[in-house]
């Protein structure tokens, strides 16, 4: 999701820091086939937004007559932004991932303001939903999404990109190229000459992960040699399977042309060049990379400078060997990470409060006594409208391989559900249209889940146990199911695919439903027990009564040591008892 611009030179720390903290958008990790316990491919990506609604996108197969029109409007906004030449036929998705198992995320690094074109129609959002609507490989996706920013423009901020399919896992990482308006003497029309955008995609190698968290972390790559890399001058060849590097041909030259790099190619950083590394980027987005990268690699403890913003010239590879194979639940895992266990823990500083609390309300970033200081930026995160773990099988029918592990709200505190990519309708709890941002909807996932998590963020030690306990049961049982209907669809697609196709979408939307109501009755257990700050006393299941229908006096949990000692420093004796206390 969108991260705001920030400028490179001419403002204030302080300045450079509040523009950050307002945004710090989305997460996404990213697994190769020889990475994962099972051979699966996965990605995971969080849309962090304070204004995103939690609802699952989905988008039938339909043909078109010559002549059609897609009208685009920015995923952002809304806003209009023109029409596009629409294909003769699109593939059905659902989420983020289409029915050939093609899935894309992002997340926005902002980059050089000055590259953003005011002229293009093609906003980061519509190239992902598009692309999706027009690939069956991650291979198709870049050459889909470079031809259309060639002919319409891209409209937005700097972006990364995860693309993978069944068998490959990419990164692109893209920037426009500004607005440089010409008038054409004999037309009298004026047209921007900096149409389109550069930018490089690197396929992950087998067996390493990566990610990316609002910072570009493309650094130096090979050049065309037209048997591992080449240009977008040579797009035709994309498919050839030695190829693991693709780029836009001009990306070099252009950085010249704007006086951006001086250097030799072999030098040239897409990553330095066009979105620099400051505080800001280490120490709210690269640390998320950094966060999970440490748990699957212990060499990841030498960059803790880095992403702690100290030594900014200390960069992280872009991606690392785990020690260990992956699984889907790792991932979840991965995705709801407060940076535990570190020097950084949220859940530990004065800001947790005394019920420890790893959220920090914006914004992040504050002066006191002339001096600046931030809150941490975790993956997880209380702004995320919603979140996935896409799962991409190439051992099964296509139908039957993509499961993409969807979740509304705080990734920490939801649940993912399986949605396999084939099917044709969505739980009525996730679908668009049930309820908004602005409008409360009682069977919205968006509002049950976030009535949940809200509540608990005001007694979070306690709550989330029993939030998180819930979770587990719902998310073990998912994932432990997943072989049986995989082998009940697989037996019905061996006969009617069709049948098979079905079978799934019943799942998916039973399971869906399922989820948000277990959800509605966790609310209403949650209220029960810890209204008014005092918490119920249970026996085998069951809140507990004198023997006579009345409950008993509820527990009254005492403050910690750490936190009254606190409350004395600050107030001094006026809080001492004098006398007896009653």
């Amino acid at each position: 999701m969108r991260k705001t611009i920030i400028k490179a030179t001419s403002v204030a720390l302080l300045g450079l820091l509040l523009q950050a903290s307002s945004t710090m958008a989305c997460t996404n990790f990213l697994i190769t086939k020889g990475a994962s316990k099972d051979g699966s491919t996965i990605i995971s990506y969080s849309a962090d937004s304070h204004v995103l609604y939690g609802e699952l996108y989905f988008r039938p197969a339909r043909t078109y007559s010559a002549g059609t029109f897609r009208l685009i409007t920015e995923w952002d906004t809304g806003k209009p932004l023109g029409k596009i030449a629409q294909v003769a036929q699109t593939y059905s998705g659902v989420g983020n991932m289409n029915e050939y198992q093609v899935t894309i995320g992002e997340t926005t690094y902002g980059g050089r303001e000055e590259l953003v074109d005011t002229t293009a129609i093609i906003d980061y959002g519509s190239l992902i939903y598009i692309a999706l609507e027009r690939s069956k490989t991650a291979r198709e996706a870049i050459k889909v999404m470079a031809e259309l920013i060639a002919e319409y423009g891209y409209a937005s901020e700097g972006e990364s990109f995860s693309i993978a399919d069944p068998n490959e896992v990419w990164i692109l990482e893209m920037i426009g190229k500004g607005t440089n308006m010409v008038t054409n003497k004999k037309t009298k029309i004026a047209s921007n000459t900096n149409r389109g955008a550069v930018w490089v995609a690197v396929r992950i190698p087998d067996g390493y992960v990566s990610g990316h968290a609002n910072q570009a972390r493309i650094r130096q790559f090979t050049l065309e040699n037209m048997k591992t890399s080449i240009s977008s001058k040579n797009m035709d060849k994309i498919n050839e399977p030695g190829i693991e590097i693709v780029y836009a041909a001009d990306v070099i030259t252009f950085a010249r042309e704007k006086k951006y790099f001086t250097g030799e190619d072999k030098d040239f950083s897409f990553s330095d060049t066009y979105a620099p590394v400051d505080f800001s980027a280490a120490r709210f987005c690269e640390i998320r990379v950094w966060s999970m990268f440490k748990e699957i690699n212990p060499d990841m403890q030498q960059y803790l400078d880095y992403v702690k913003g100290e030594n900014l010239q200390n960069r992280m590879p872009l991606y690392v060997k785990p020690d260990r194979k992956i699984s889907v639940h790792d991932v979840m895992t991965f995705m709801r990470d407060h940076l535990e266990g570190t020097e950084l823990d949220m859940s530990a500083d004065i800001g947790a409060g005394p019920h420890h609390l790893p959220y920090r309300w914006r914004p992040m970033t504050w002066s006191y006594n002339g001096q600046n200081y931030c809150h941490e930026r975790a993956t997880a995160t209380q702004q995320t409208g919603w979140s996935y773990v896409a799962q991409m099988r190439s051992w099964l029918p296509r139908e039957i391989g993509g499961i993409l592990w969807f979740g509304v709200d705080d990734a920490a505190s939801t649940v993912y559900s399986p949605m396999y990519c084939s099917m044709t309708r969505v739980p009525e709890a996730f679908a668009v249209g049930n309820g908004d941002m602005m409008t409360y909807s009682p069977t919205s996932a968006h509002w049950i889940f976030n009535r949940v998590s809200n509540f608990a963020y005001l007694r979070y030690d306690a709550m989330h146990t029993d939030v998180a306990k819930v979770q587990s049961d719902l998310e073990s049982k998912y994932l432990a199911l997943t072989a049986a209907i995989d082998n009940g669809a697989k037996m019905l697609y061996d006969t009617d695919p069709k049948l098979a196709v079905e079978f799934l979408t019943d799942y998916s939307v039973n399971t869906g439903n399922s989820t948000v109501k277990r959800w509605e009755e966790l609310s209403n257990y949650l209220l029960v027990k810890y209204m008014d700050g005092n918490v119920k006393k249970e026996k085998d299941g069951k809140f507990m009564d004198n023997g006579y229908g009345m409950m008993v006096s509820p527990n009254q949990p005492a403050l910690p040591e750490w936190w009254k000692k606190k409350i004395v420093e600050d107030t001094g004796n006026e809080k001492k008892v004098i006398g007896a206390a009653h």
